[in-house]
């Protein structure tokens, strides 16, 4: 429990041992995924677990606390039968994050787009970029960059070493060209890369 706390900022921390001294579940931490920020699995033993990624960012990992938590609530309620973020997840997350949105414990930046995010949520916070935005500037400094900062005709790498170039932004994604190969791809507007 102190581990996670640990991730949670400092005014949110009673409410969360609050509602993980009340259930059964057992949480780990783990290195960063670049595919997922948490997961939620019942196990074949009967038992929940949920994983989630490291991150010096305390708001992020609050919300993907809550986000998993509501997972498991469905769970407890539902059993099987219902969509992984279907209508019953939804409030289940609503229920969770409602307490928790007040500026003691978000920035006002976050607590405004946070609000906005809960009237529908999204299957992950990266489909919201207003929200990654807000959450983005308590990220620790770093060489990176969104997309949408790129210029047109500037050249980024990503971490795998691939290097493509900034042509247009499309309705809501940017279309950029692999330098290698000359195919075109589209990058999410949040997607970080490394400019060149």
């Amino acid at each position: 429990m102190q581990q996670l706390l640990s991730f949670i900022p400092p005014a949110a921390k009673p409410q969360v041992i609050e509602i993980l001294e009340a259930i059964p579940i057992e949480i780990k931490i783990t290195q960063k995924r670049l595919s997922k920020h948490g997961d939620f699995r019942r196990q074949l033993n009967g038992t929940s677990l949920i994983t989630i990624n490291s991150t010096p960012n305390p708001y992020r990992f609050l919300i993907t606390l809550l986000h998993e938590l509501a997972h498991f609530k469905v769970s407890q309620q539902f059993s099987f039968g219902v969509k992984p973020h279907g209508s019953e997840w939804k409030t289940a997350y609503r229920n969770l994050v409602l307490p928790f949105l007040n500026p003691k414990i978000f920035p006002d930046s976050i607590c405004s787009e946070l609000a906005q995010h809960m009237k529908n949520p999204k299957a992950s916070t990266d489909r919201d970029f207003k929200l990654v935005m807000a959450l983005r500037q308590y990220d620790p400094p770093s060489l990176k960059a969104p997309v949408c900062e790129m210029e047109s005709g500037q050249k980024f790498t990503l971490d795998n070493g691939r290097i493509f170039i900034m042509l247009k932004k499309r309705r809501t994604r940017f279309e950029c060209k692999e330098l290698k190969t000359g195919r075109i791809y589209l990058f999410s507007p949040h997607a970080e890369v490394l400019p060149l």
